[in-house]
């Protein structure tokens, strides 16, 4: 028998309403947020995820990578950011600053499957290209708390762990850390909650830092850098969403100051979404043509699922929206087949009005017709019978009925409650 492969997901259509329901949210957030939607290729050139991680992230050994017919090495999208940056580089002169854009597009990473992790995914990406402010840091950490709290999630669900590369290279330097052990120890910092200590203190062998300095600093107070982007937070009613945690620095080299990681409450998975700034990116891209400050996050659509399928309140919420999104609003029911023809032209009446309206497509009994309304989710139905010219209207939730003209149903049809 047939399969899907391992780490790819058929979509059945209750399956593709369960994830549409989370990417109309995403879009209709970051429209507010005053986002436009971009995309890019799905298969791109191998050289630029190679140029784009040249510190040997392990994003490398995941490629979908191949040599095309025109041997050409080709991978298939593993991430936005790279494709972004190619893109801004090559017209950031016509887009006004800052640059505010999102995508929801499909990526490919060949790695170990587990819980909140599928080698094919959707994800929602936004960044803000061209401002280096913390209000820019804000404005970015506000949408990703409103596109959680779009889908049903409470302050008590859900928390936002922030931190500054910037502040730890900052207190590396004044504790004696050569500048090029710096990235190996940040490293280090990455893996404290995963890798066993004495794992850790190999790993800073060397490095003239210990693994207590590293905690003992974690667990410090905040540092005064935080304060511009926590005062803009409160401005927004958002800071009680956001904790300080120095132990989050992100795998990847390129982040260049704040840097973030979504949670639920109770750290039962993986993270929801992740991002910071990455200053430097697009001008080491460009080799030096282009430098634009810049700072995005992503998250996919596995471990928020997850997560909404687990928290009670956030599931009924997406249960009572589908609910409210049927497959057909209107169901014509034929009980003359003799008036089939004036049927299916009230049928494309209802259409054109913009509303889901099915009907039989072949002869049936009355009671199979009302049992395929009620299935569809319709909330009313019309029979075309033996009354004709006159319909019968029946409100299949209610359960009451009236009869109107076949030439009344256009105005019917604009003042109905669907």
């Amino acid at each position: 028998m047939m399969q899907s492969l391992p780490g790819f997901r058929d979509f059945f259509p209750e399956d593709f309403a369960k994830r549409e329901y989370l990417l109309t949210r995403w879009r209709a957030v970051a429209r507010r947020y005053g986002f436009q939607e971009m995309d890019g290729p799905i298969l791109e050139s191998t050289e630029l995820y190679e140029k784009k991680n040249e510190s040997g992230a392990e994003i490398l050994s995941q490629l979908y990578a191949f040599e095309d017919r025109g041997s050409r090495r080709v991978s298939l999208r593993p991430e936005m950011t790279p494709t972004l940056a190619r893109m801004v580089i090559a017209k950031e002169r016509h887009y006004r600053k800052p640059i505010k854009w999102f995508s929801i597009a499909p990526y490919f990473r060949y790695e170990r499957q587990q819980k909140g992790r599928l080698r094919e995914f959707i994800q929602f990406n936004a960044d803000i290209l061209g401002e280096p402010s913390a209000e820019a840091d804000a404005e970015l950490i506000g949408l990703l708390i409103d596109m959680l709290r779009s889908v049903g999630l409470r302050p008590e669900d859900f928390l936002i762990r922030l931190s500054d590369r910037r502040v730890w290279i900052e207190f590396l330097k004044s504790a004696g850390c050569a500048e090029a052990a710096i990235p190996s120890v940040l490293a280090v910092v990455d893996k404290l909650e995963r890798d066993a200590p004495e794992t850790l203190e190999v790993k800073l062998a060397g490095s003239g830092i210990a693994l207590q300095t590293l905690r003992d600093f974690i667990a410090g107070p905040p540092p005064a850098a935080f304060t511009p982007l926590l005062d803009a937070l409160a401005a927004r009613g958002l800071r009680d969403f956001v904790e300080i945690d120095l132990s989050i620095v992100r795998g990847l080299a390129y982040y260049s100051g704040v840097v973030f990681e979504a949670f639920d409450r109770g750290r039962t998975g993986r993270a929801l979404a992740g991002g910071g700034r990455y200053d430097n990116l697009i001008g080491d891209l460009s080799d030096g043509a282009v430098r634009l400050p810049a700072i995005g996050f992503g998250m996919g659509d596995v471990v928020l699922s997850n997560l909404v399928e687990e928290t009670p309140h956030a599931l009924a919420l997406r249960e009572a929206a589908m609910a409210a999104d049927p497959v057909v609003e209107l169901y014509c029911i034929i009980a003359d087949e003799a008036r089939r023809p004036a049927a299916i032209a009230l049928v494309q009446l209802a259409r054109d009005a913009g509303r889901r309206c099915d009907f039989p497509l072949t002869p049936a009994k009355i009671a199979k017709q009302f049992q395929s309304a009620e299935a569809s989710g319709a909330k009313f139905a019309i029979l075309v019978g033996s009354e004709w010219p006159e319909i019968k209207i029946k409100n299949l939730a209610a359960r009451t009925e009236y009869m109107i003209s076949h030439t009344e149903l256009a105005d019917w049809l604009k003042i109905a409650a669907f």
